[in-house]
């Protein structure tokens, strides 16, 4: 009952269509409901936050305007559809969100005809908009409209301009809405936050515009031959006035702002006044991160995703981590500043991602040495390999799936030179919540076709300070050293550094009857389901080998096991195809063993969101599962 008296308006609102039939007087009132449902759902069921709140009034002012679905909104990297959601259909299921089973944490067509394209990296809205507007042109839908709305730093991502620089020479309608929040995930770097930031338009020059427009119209002068031809020449008119070059309107596409981008009904009329304007346009509002929520506004780099909180007081309600282990990214941020002390080489880079992959820890003692290069993850890679062939020693740090998009860079700009990059590849494997878009899923199968590549995941915290030790030695050449999202099991976890010897793995425990060879810290789970088969059948005695590195591989440790063994199972927190099972699989084979081989990791199938155990159930990765698999137990 409480939530039918606080939300009159938006409890009525089961599609945008009902929202259209409002007046435009009620729309603020429907922000404020929405905001407060978003505020409200998320401080028990935690998500995305600040950049939601950040995009209430375009969201509201979007679905109000243009027909949607048949109208195509095109959200970019999707942290901020949350609103959205609640306003196509999905309000009631909302507090599923990013639960097993419920919605999904990002916009997906799979879920709902309103998510008109799959999202969750940054920087794809303008090419994907592009392609629907093209399409909508060839098959002559002419009254269907495409949105791209990009922003909280996707801006800085290359592929934004090269979507942009095919929207200026491709012929469309496409309107590209710049949400600019000053913000990313952390606050967004480089020259083209400057240039939004003091970007301006004056409204008696679009006046004055729109009145030549319809005169030229009128007599005749005004075509689509001439149209370009004009609107250069306009736009060099209005630089010269302005002082200043507008990188859109240098592309021919028409820009327009930057406006209040809380003010819905101002951005409803400007949306309705321009959405039929021809050719592409740009619309550029200026938006606070978190707005409408003081702590979230004032911190929005905490509140990007901060958990539960008290909605009306602002306290997050943090777990206390006292005598807990530390987080593998910790782990990672602390030994990067313990190496970077002994050796002046050692530079750290991330892509935007300094706060989730603890590169603050560098940046704050050595901040010359420290680069976050903004959401250009193909460039971080390139810019490490010219560090390398200089003489430095880059730790370059990516989060597996967003590895996918520098996989080039990796092969033409580090590996083929053998230069000396270290890649800290953390979130690998299964991630949780943030699903498909975000599981890092395929980093040990994509890697490890590539020559000169090593190739190691560790098995504890331990284990990681040592091979980043071993990484920045001379001679190692490229370095992959991949972890998983969340915390270790070592409270202990500071420890002497110590070099490992690549290609090396280990025996953790004796056995003669089995031979279960794991990767990385899903070792665990195997070494509880070997506790648990032989509690269930203690004359069974089942052998565990920690292989370390994937590339090279320990050929010894694997022989030793290929002669001893007619029944091996390899556990991996990745793809099954092509992984560390795929690798050990083809060893026997070539080697003429001729073992009884079960491959446990992640299935051919894009694995859905919940929680990091609930998706390791779903794939066999818990220790139960492999127990079972031991015991040859069906699932």
């Amino acid at each position: 009952m409480e939530k039918e008296s606080t939300y009159n308006l938006l409890n009525s609102l089961d599609t945008p269509d009902q929202l259209r039939q409002l007046t435009p007087d009620q729309l603020p009132q429907v922000c404020s409901e929405l905001r407060q449902n978003i505020i409200d759902e998320l401080s028990t069921n935690p998500g995305h936050f600040a950049a939601s709140l950040g995009v209430v009034e375009l969201t509201v002012a979007l679905h109000y305007v243009f027909d949607t679905p048949y109208d195509r909104l095109v959200w970019d990297v999707g942290h901020q559809a949350y609103g959205h959601k609640i306003l196509t259909g999905r309000r009631d299921a909302f507090s599923t969100n990013r639960k097993l089973g419920g919605i999904r944490p990002f916009p997906s067509p799979e879920e709902s005809p309103y998510d008109s394209f799959t999202c969750g990296h940054a920087s794809t809205s303008i090419s994907a908009a592009l392609g629907m507007a093209v399409a909508a042109h060839i098959k002559g839908e002419k009254s269907r409209h495409v949105v791209a709305i990009i922003g909280d730093g996707a801006m800085s991502g290359g592929l934004a301009f090269e979507g942009l620089n095919n929207v200026s020479a491709t012929p469309n309608d496409l309107l590209i809405i710049v949400n600019d929040n000053d913000m990313s995930i952390d606050r967004s770097v480089g020259g083209m936050k400057e240039y939004l930031f003091n970007l301006t338009t004056s409204n008696r020059y679009n006046q004055f515009r729109f009145k030549m427009a319809r005169l030229l119209l009128k007599m005749g002068i005004l075509n689509d031959d001439r149209r370009k031809a004009l609107i250069r020449f306009g736009n060099s008119l209005k630089s010269m006035v302005a002082q200043q070059q507008n990188i859109f309107e240098g592309m021919n596409i028409r820009y327009f702002g930057p406006i209040d981008g809380h003010d819905v009904n101002n951005i409803a009329r400007i949306l309705h006044d321009i959405k039929d304007l021809k050719g592409p346009k740009v619309l550029h509002l200026h938006t606070t991160k978190g707005k409408g929520f003081e702590p979230a506004e004032k911190h929005p780099e905490i509140w990007h995703a901060p958990g539960l909180f008290d909605p009306k007081t602002g306290e997050r309600i943090v777990a206390s981590t006292e005598g807990k282990p530390p987080l593998f990214q910790d782990v990672f941020g602390h030994t990067l500043v313990e190496l970077a002390r002994n050796n002046s080489n050692i530079v750290g880079v991330t892509p935007a991602m300094p706060t989730g992959c603890s590169m603050t820890f560098l940046m704050e003692e050595m901040p010359r040495r420290a680069f976050d290069v903004g959401i250009a993850e193909g460039h971080a890679v390139t810019f490490s390999g010219g560090m390398a062939k200089d003489g430095l020693q880059p730790f370059c740090n990516i989060y597996s799936s967003f590895m996918q998009r520098a996989y080039d860079n990796v092969i033409h700009d580090v590996a083929i030179q053998n230069l000396p990059v270290v890649f800290c590849i953390d979130r690998a494997g299964l991630v949780g919540e943030d699903g498909p878009t975000h599981h890092g899923a395929y980093d040990l199968a994509y890697m490890r076709p590539i020559p000169n590549m090593t190739i190691a995941s560790p098995y504890d915290e331990h284990e990681l300070r040592r091979l980043m030790y071993t990484a920045q030695l001379p001679d190692k050449g490229p370095f992959v050293i991949r972890y998983p999202r969340g915390r270790g099991e070592l409270i202990d976890w500071e420890c002497p550094l110590e070099e490992i010897t690549v290609g090396t793995g280990r025996k953790l425990k004796e056995g003669k009857d089995i031979a279960i060879i794991s990767l990385g810290p899903i070792g665990k789970n195997a070494a509880k389901a070997i506790e648990l088969a032989e509690a269930e059948e203690p004359e069974l005695e089942v052998a565990h080998y920690d292989l370390r590195f994937l590339k090279p591989l320990d050929e010894a440790l694997l022989h030793q096991v290929g002669k001893n063994f007619k029944r091996i199972i390899t556990v991996e927190d990745g793809s099954i195809t092509g992984g560390m099972g795929s690798a050990v699989a083809e060893f026997m084979t070539e080697n003429e063993y001729t073992p009884e081989l079960e491959r446990i990791g992640i299935p051919d199938i894009f694995v859905e969101h919940g929680t990091v155990a609930e998706l390791h159930a779903i794939c066999g990765m818990d220790k139960q599962h492999i127990c079972n698999t031991i015991l040859k137990k069906k699932q």
